[in-house]
């Protein structure tokens, strides 16, 4: 299960309606306690493609990031990024490009603006996907 606190999610919501047209993307991070996994911080990206229907989050922007999660004693729980006009669902391109099998895909659709629907994936080496359980938070984790 993976935990978010809802006004985590709001952030993040905002940042993809912000840059529409284009998908958004960043890095999530906290803390793993077996299978459940908890989003402590969340990493804004640059999409340095600046595309409708694809992403490259920013290399230095992600070293910075990385540096921070291990300072604060925190890991890679997973990625993000939005589909502007799409589903909640990976794409061919998204499982070809996943290269941590020990992480969440969160996949946000707003595709219906009104009614944003947000996703989490695994996928593991052999590209299966399977779909995580998001449990919305609404005070501390």
């Amino acid at each position: 299960m993976l935990y978010i606190k809802q006004k985590d999610y709001f952030k993040i919501l905002q940042y993809c309606i912000d840059l529409l047209p284009y998908e958004a993307c960043g890095l999530l991070s906290g803390i793993k306690n077996g299978e459940e996994k908890y989003i402590k911080k969340i990493y804004f990206m640059a999409n340095t493609d600046a595309s409708i229907n694809h992403f490259t989050m920013d290399i230095k922007e992600q070293f910075v990031a990385v540096k921070d999660m291990h300072k604060n004693g925190m890991q890679l729980i997973g990625s993000f990024h939005s589909h502007p006009a799409a589903a909640a669902m990976l794409s061919e391109e998204d499982k070809r490009l996943a290269y941590d099998f020990n992480v969440n895909y969160m996949v946000l659709s707003l595709m219906d603006i009104k009614h944003p629907v947000l996703k989490a994936f695994n996928i593991d080496k052999w590209k299966n996907v399977t779909e995580e359980t998001i449990c919305y938070i609404y005070g501390k984790l």
